[in-house]
């Protein structure tokens, strides 16, 4: 058969530094005194490490970037897959020795750096490629640092087989995408990465009540996170539909409350999560919901909850179970504050518990038999609530709500108090202006539940309460839209959400990815993100990265779209 064979090799295409950088670094730059960047291949013997060996809480961040360096067998999204880049590789003799890890600070574990207070963390670090070869540096004040520095070092390697494929010949898509051997590189050297984050707070809050989800299924989720600097695993952990937290003191909610025994978080579960989180450079936040969402404790105390599991629950609750604890019953007060107190002991060095607080229905209450007037539930909650944050601050840990507890329920929050904003973005500014901090959740921009269509029976015309959002949406919300200067420094990020009324291990993955991952880029940026054509690609390549490595991440568009940057754009 005859080949025709076009010398793609002599072509270079010119990608703007960082083109696949998810989410995108502050400051990138070509020294201005060397020449023209290049592709720079890694040695066969290519390896990563740190002069301080007793900097052992790096070790499995390190081995797991050796790992995706070699297994992820990414090629650059061009319609040739890289291979423009093959002459130069090959021509350029020089070679990437090594990673160099340097820190300029302490040597303190990872599980002390990402449980630090919002405002003491320390992630920037600096990423330094020389051209002529030899040893990349990674330098930070913190093993956070030198962590974030590897997550970025890591998406800037791609992989091209060594035998090039031949446009124009008959080659199978198995020749065209996988070789026995690869030749690793990075796309242009030299280059210095200069970065940190806008926020302290970028999370994924995953609801682990309505549907549970197996440690494999977190743990997987956290490395997804990682991926992206994702750094708050905001765990939903209980709900009305089911209590599958084994606490120490409280066994009987789980035992009872849970759908089954072998759907149950154990004390070691948590802190099974809590270690490789960390290890991720990622802090875990609990959230234990009270008074509201609580219609799974009915199951071991039916005599602490009202309207518990009524029929009729249009009404009585914003869906079925209905279910909420007795406020204004003291020795529910103190049920309620052993059991905040035994949750938030269960991970180490936390600093930020969440006792939700949203979505109360005032109808439960004000028609149960016995129950108190409004002002004298109004009061009630009052004390409820400051006692389970009394019972925090006690250890330590700083509260965390809805944003009912002050917009809908006007609670004399104590200012520390950490408010999320959820049921509209518009609702910051009230926030902000009662004094308090906040991490953005809105509905209307970070919910990845919205859209998938009405989940009551015997409702076939029945929507979804919100509609869905793209992921273009999500990265065009402004963090600080409506806020005064000096309101700014009150916000702390925010995070991407998945409630899970029609979600679990089935179908977590293309769900959550890769919209999720617009949050990471948006509180990881702020206000200084590019235009839509421009993070287009680079969140292509993240997620062809992703799929590589197991993760079930949807396309954005077809594979056409996502080897031509901006071929398919209005």
């Amino acid at each position: 058969m005859k080949v025709s064979v076009i010398l793609l090799s002599l072509i270079l295409i010119q990608v703007a530094p960082g083109a696949a950088l998810w989410p995108l670094p502050v400051n990138i730059s070509t020294p201005s005194s060397a020449t023209p960047a290049v592709p720079l291949r890694l040695s066969p013997t290519f390896t990563i490490r740190h002069p301080d060996t007793k900097i052992l809480t790096l070790e499995p961040g390190i081995a797991r970037a050796l790992k995706y360096i070699q297994d992820d067998g990414h090629r650059r999204l061009t319609p040739e897959r890289g291979e423009t880049d093959r002459y130069h590789l090959l021509s350029n003799l020089n070679l990437l020795e090594e990673l160099v890890l340097v820190l300029d600070g302490p040597r303190n574990s990872l599980m002390e750096e990402v449980n630090r207070a919002y405002e003491d963390l320390r992630e920037s670090y600096e990423l330094e490629i020389p051209g002529d070869g030899g040893a990349a540096v990674i330098t930070s004040t913190s093993t956070l640092g030198l962590l974030r520095g590897l997550q970025t070092f890591v998406q800037m390697v791609y992989s091209i087989p060594d035998t090039p494929f031949l446009l124009g010949t008959e080659a199978t898509h198995q020749s065209i995408f996988t070789a026995p051997k690869s030749i690793l590189y990075v796309q242009e050297a030299p280059i210095l990465i200069k970065d940190s984050p806008a926020f302290p707070h970028r999370g994924f809050m995953l609801d682990t009540s309505r549907s549970f989800y197996s440690l494999e299924d977190l743990c997987r989720t956290l490395e997804v996170m990682s991926s992206v600097k994702l750094n708050v695993f905001h765990w939903h952990i209980t709900d009305a539909q089911a209590w599958p937290l084994d606490l120490p003191s409280f066994p009987e909610l789980a035992a009872h409350g849970a759908y089954s025994p072998d759907k149950v978080y154990t004390y070691e579960n948590v802190r099974e999560v809590q270690e490789f989180a960390a290890s991720l450079g990622i802090r875990v936040i609990l959230e234990v919901d009270m008074p509201g969402h609580t219609a799974s404790i009915a199951s071991s105390h039916p005599s602490h909850i009202a309207c518990a599991f009524v029929e009729n629950w249009k009404g009585l609750g914003n869906e079925p179970p209905t279910g909420q604890l007795k406020v204004w019953e003291k020795s529910v007060q103190e049920f309620a504050k052993d059991v905040t107190m035994d949750a938030a002991q269960l991970l180490k060095r936390s600093k930020y518990f969440s006792t939700g607080g949203d979505e109360i229905n005032e109808n439960c209450y004000l028609s149960f038999p016995d129950s108190p007037t409004q002002s004298e539930l109004n009061s009630s909650l009052a004390t409820f609530t400051d006692g389970l944050h009394s019972s925090l601050r006690s250890l330590n840990q700083t509260p965390i709500v809805w944003e009912e507890m002050v917009l809908t329920h006007k609670l004399p929050l104590e200012k520390s108090t950490i408010v999320m904003v959820w049921r509209s973005s518009s609702h910051a500014k009230s926030i902000v202006s009662a004094g308090y901090r906040l991490i953005h959740s809105p509905a209307d921009y970070f919910y990845l539940d919205c859209g998938a269509g009405g989940w009551l029976g015997n409702a076939p015309r029945l929507e979804s309460w919100c509609p869905f959002n793209t992921w273009a949406r999500s990265y065009q919300f402004d963090p600080f839209d409506g806020l005064e200067s000096s309101q700014k420094q009150q916000v702390l990020g925010g995070q991407a959400l998945l409630w899970s009324e029609q979600s679990d291990s089935t179908n977590l993955d293309p769900i959550a990815w890769p919209r999720g991952a617009v949050a990471a880029e948006v509180f990881w940026t702020g206000q200084q993100r590019g235009n839509l054509s421009q993070a287009l690609p680079r969140l292509h390549n993240w997620r062809y990265r992703a799929v590589q490595r197991g993760i079930r991440a949807i396309p954005l568009q077809p594979e056409w779209c996502a080897l031509r940057p901006g071929a398919c754009d209005l």
